[in-house]
């Protein structure tokens, strides 16, 4: 749910990007077993030869701040301490962390290669299959769900509970009213 640009690391919402994220509606008992710890995070570098070690070292050190589900763009042709590098963080899915970064990444780049993805952060012991939740997502539902419903936004990250499967898309709106995509992932 949070970009943040190396050159400030300013964080800042982003949405209406589209990207791939499809989950099938679960229910609350079978998306709280395939849960992980919220805050417990794990960085697969996925580019390891496009930075030097120093870089590759401070990237990964820099991604593991990160909430999961996280991706880092860089512009190959202009490294990364470049404005061009983008983090997203706290998304539903490293696919949609990944579209968020690349987007934003191929947006501010000088260079004429297209950005890639250097980085992605999992929950720790990630595997897949199950429900996914951002990080702050999962934190909620742990502390919050109540049977009702929870509505995410793949475009966003954002998230919402309700009573109700309204009540929770609405509640995914109000969080970010760019977030035109909230859908029931959780019910009953």
């Amino acid at each position: 749910m949070s970009k943040a640009t190396f050159g400030g690391l300013a964080l800042a919402l982003l949405a209406g990007i589209p990207c791939a994220f499809a989950q099938d509606v679960a229910s609350g008992d079978s998306a709280s077993a395939t849960l992980f710890a919220p805050k417990a995070a794990e960085v697969e570098m996925t580019a390891p030869d496009l930075l030097p070690k120093d870089q590759s070292k401070v990237l990964k050190m820099v991604a593991r701040d990160q909430l999961y589900y996280a991706a880092i763009a860089i512009s190959p042709d202009e490294g990364l301490m470049s404005e061009a590098t983008v983090a997203a963080a706290n998304y539903h899915s490293v696919e949609a962390a990944s579209a968020v970064a690349l987007a934003e990444c191929n947006a501010k780049k000088t260079g004429a290669a297209e950005c890639v993805v250097a980085a992605v952060v999992r929950p720790e012991g990630w595997q897949p299959g199950g429900v996914q939740l951002s990080s702050d997502a999962t934190a909620a539902f742990q502390s919050a769900y109540d049977g009702g419903a929870m509505a995410l936004s793949a475009a966003t990250g954002s998230w919402g509970i309700g009573a109700d499967e309204a009540a929770a898309i609405a509640a995914c709106v109000e969080k970010n009213p760019k977030a035109v995509d909230c859908a029931v992932a959780i019910k009953g």
